[in-house]
């Protein structure tokens, strides 16, 4: 990913510009344009997404890279906004000691497309969707998270499966991959 900025210095003060937007301040400008911006996105975004979510936020704290990422979830439907992740997504999460916090499931919406960098799928039915609402997608943004393994098979709903060890593992191992490929 190619990043074109303009830096103009007026009188002892820089202006930052990026994609016609500008501001004065630089670390405001780093965290509002120069960050990589990933949004994961399944069903209901209540555990698959916010799983992968903070599974990421923890890999890039551990690599010391936090600031450089803005990292958040989004569903494909309207079923579960407002609801915060399934309690079997906390429950891994809490026993592989990854940080969470509370939240609330959301839906995708079209600016989506322009705000994130990377539109991340959990399977082939949320990628369907996505297309819906984005389509077309010239900059190809939209991927399947474990594509980045090397795998071409979907994430398994631990909602519909009961089996949130499995979801984890995949989502551990797309995630390492992602985090990798984005070096």
């Amino acid at each position: 990913m190619t990043i074109h900025i303009i830096v103009i210095a007026v009188l002892d003060t820089a202006i930052y510009i990026y994609k016609g937007a500008f501001c004065f301040s630089r670390h405001l400008f780093l965290r509002c344009f120069a960050m990589i911006k990933i949004l994961f996105v399944c069903h209901g975004n209540i555990c698959r997404s916010p799983m992968a979510e903070f599974v990421m936020k923890e890999l890039v704290r551990r690599a010391g890279r936090e600031n450089d990422f803005l990292i958040e979830s989004a569903a494909t439907s309207r079923e579960e906004i407002g609801n915060d992740m399934h309690y079997g997504t906390r429950q891994k999460l809490h026993e592989m000691g990854i940080p969470f916090t509370r939240r609330a499931a959301r839906q995708i919406t079209r600016a989506d497309y322009d705000r994130y960098d990377y539109l991340v799928a959990m399977d082939d039915e949320n990628i369907w969707y996505m297309n819906r609402c984005w389509s077309p997608d010239p900059a190809h943004k939209i991927v399947r998270l474990l594509s980045y393994a090397g795998k071409t098979r979907d994430i398994a709903d631990p909602w519909y499966t009961g089996n949130f060890d499995q979801t984890y593992e995949d989502i551990l191992e797309g995630c390492t991959a992602f985090l990798e490929a984005i070096k």
